[in-house]
């Protein structure tokens, strides 16, 4: 795959993909005669890893240790798990926190289409 048919695959810039390789998040990516990038199904595979962990605010930082690790093979499966459940562990807390908020605008937002002006003004906000 080209690299305009990955970005428009995954609906991301080039200049997004250029940074994972720059990163080393994914890559080497090959080149065909013309030495234009082509992505294979194992670089596709990588990238849908990142964005997904993107998509849960996972750092690049982490991201890197998981690859270094993942690349070092069988012996480090137990430091991938870990750092795996912690982010999940992070991941869940926040999902906690953004319920609470979502909850609280929810019944703001009821408060307001009921016209129930007394109660709003009893909260002071």
């Amino acid at each position: 795959m080209t690299i305009k048919e990955v970005c428009l695959k995954y609906n991301i810039s080039n200049y997004t993909l250029h940074y994972y390789e720059k990163e080393d998040l994914i890559g080497p990516i090959k080149k065909n005669k013309s030495d234009h990038r082509i992505y294979s199904e194992t670089d596709l595979k990588r990238l849908e890893f990142i964005l997904c962990m993107r998509k849960a605010k996972i750092s690049i930082k982490t991201l890197k240790e998981y690859i270094l690790l993942y690349e070092k093979g069988e012996k480090t499966k137990e430091k991938r798990l870990e750092l795996l459940k912690n982010e999940l562990n992070t991941l869940e807390a926040k999902i906690k926190d953004m319920n609470e908020a979502k909850n609280y605008l929810t019944y703001k937002i009821k408060l307001y289409e009921q016209d129930k002006l007394e109660e709003i003004l009893k909260e002071n906000v």
